[in-house]
């Protein structure tokens, strides 16, 4: 295992430890959450987790979960998540986080504003100051309206890519049937809240990746001399 690995490693078992008996919980996507995912199978495979029950944030978890017997419930079925865990594109000092990069944010975002506590796992390079100076924020449009989203996004100072895939010809599918435009806005996102509602009001938009006041805890890893350590900063405000 090398070194990065054994950094996400460190961060999914430290999450893990969060999780207690009898709770439902969100499984998310990403490198580190699926990592957090096959530990967790295994806590409950040795009886040290019982009662555990999962709401997948995408087909991939829901197919890692299900290889590794993780009981799973619908996510309309329950009325509330103790728990989520998953992973972020971006995280900026207020916890305000830029997820998507995996296609999974509507569901994600479901599962997140569902639970009772939000547990964010990522590598020291997903800090930074300022979202959207470097990772593209995420939009999810109707086939039909990706055009004319990407018309008005250009009116608000943003620039689109319909974001194409990688192993197949033509654009990437959402698991709702849909198309995604990354988009980068002139120095970044300063007002989360403000662009998510507007982005959001944008007729053809299904939900953008902007997930605010929504992260509750977060678990950094990050490589000193070699080593790789857990830290869990403080929010900013």
């Amino acid at each position: 295992m090398d070194l990065q690995t054994q950094m996400k490693q460190i961060v999914a078992d430290a999450a893990v430890k969060e999780v207690e008996d009898g709770m439902i919980l969100g499984l998310g996507s990403g490198s580190t959450a699926a990592l957090m995912i096959k530990s967790l199978a295994e806590q409950i495979r040795s009886g040290k987790l019982k009662n555990i029950k999962g709401v997948p944030t995408s087909f991939q978890s829901e197919v890692l979960a299900l290889e590794l017997n993780i009981p799973l419930i619908d996510l309309a079925s329950v009325p509330h998540i103790d728990l989520a865990i998953d992973g972020a594109d971006e995280v900026d000092p207020d916890f305000q986080l830029i997820k998507g990069g995996g296609a999974c944010h509507v569901r994600e975002k479901l599962v997140a504003s569902k639970a009772n506590k939000l547990l964010i796992v990522i590598d020291e390079s997903k800090l930074v100051q300022n979202l959207n100076q470097v990772f593209p924020l995420p939009v999810e449009v109707m086939p039909s309206a990706w055009k004319q989203v990407k018309d008005i996004i250009s009116e608000m100072s943003g620039v689109s890519n319909l974001r194409m895939a990688t192993k197949k010809a033509g654009p990437v599918v959402t698991d709702q049937g849909n198309l995604i435009l990354d988009v980068l806005f002139d120095a970044g996102i300063k007002d989360p809240k403000d662009l998510e509602m507007r982005i959001n009001n944008i007729p053809g938009v299904l939900e953008n990746g902007l997930f605010v006041d929504l992260a509750d805890k977060v678990l950094v890893g990050r490589i000193e001399d070699d080593v790789p350590v857990l830290f869990s900063p403080s929010r900013k405000s």
